[in-house]
């Protein structure tokens, strides 16, 4: 699951961060349940938690907190007596939180932590499986860093140009035919001012 800021189709399913929509996602587990449920559909506490290895009650715990804020809800189609079902409420979260980061600021940085964490454990992944993975997949995995220098409106310009480019590929969960041959691949954008340490005054 990607916390997105832009890279989304007017249509797209779209929830937008408010403060307790920040908390309710500011701790891992939970930014980790909405991303399994985006990305492989429905699924209960006990699936859920086999996949992170906890156990089927706290998942539970942290589903009904999600639902509260209005990231999951319960897909009734699937569910019985026995055994509730869960869905994503929405494709995408946006992230426009200028003034909530300047109203909550620590909020703001739990959330984003948050984040990242969901971030580095998607590259994990990746690496993980590097060895198995087929050449022509292997020679496409990019890790880079390149040091700008930027105004704040540039920064905003490269981070809407970027989007543009993102936006013209087949998200997973489109319509359509699916092209033999492709895979999930995870697009992972930051745009983070340098800090200053260890730079010259």
């Amino acid at each position: 699951m990607t916390e997105e800021r832009g890279w989304m189709h007017s249509d797209d399913p779209q929830i937008v961060l408010t403060a307790k929509g920040m908390k309710a996602m500011a701790h891992p587990v939970r930014m980790r349940l909405v991303g399994l449920l985006r990305k492989h559909g429905p699924s209960t506490a006990t699936r859920l938690a086999e996949q992170l290895g906890l156990n089927s009650g706290a998942t539970s715990y942290h589903l009904r907190q999600l639902a509260a804020a209005g990231f999951v809800e319960e897909d009734t189609e699937r569910g019985n007596a026995r055994e509730r079902w869960w869905r994503s409420a929405h494709r995408l979260t946006v992230w426009t939180g200028d003034d909530m980061a300047d109203e909550e600021p620590e909020t703001a940085v739990g959330f984003l932590r948050s984040v990242l964490t969901a971030h580095t454990l998607t590259a994990q992944r990746a690496l993980d499986a590097f060895e198995t993975m087929p050449r022509e997949w292997r020679k496409e995995v990019h890790l880079s860093d390149l040091l700008l220098q930027l105004t704040p409106a540039e920064a905003g310009q490269l981070s809407d140009e970027l989007n543009a480019v993102i936006s013209r590929y087949r998200r997973v969960g489109a319509e359509g035919p699916v092209p033999a041959g492709s895979e999930q691949v995870s697009v992972v954008l930051h745009v983070l001012p340098d800090p200053a340490e260890g730079r010259p005054e």
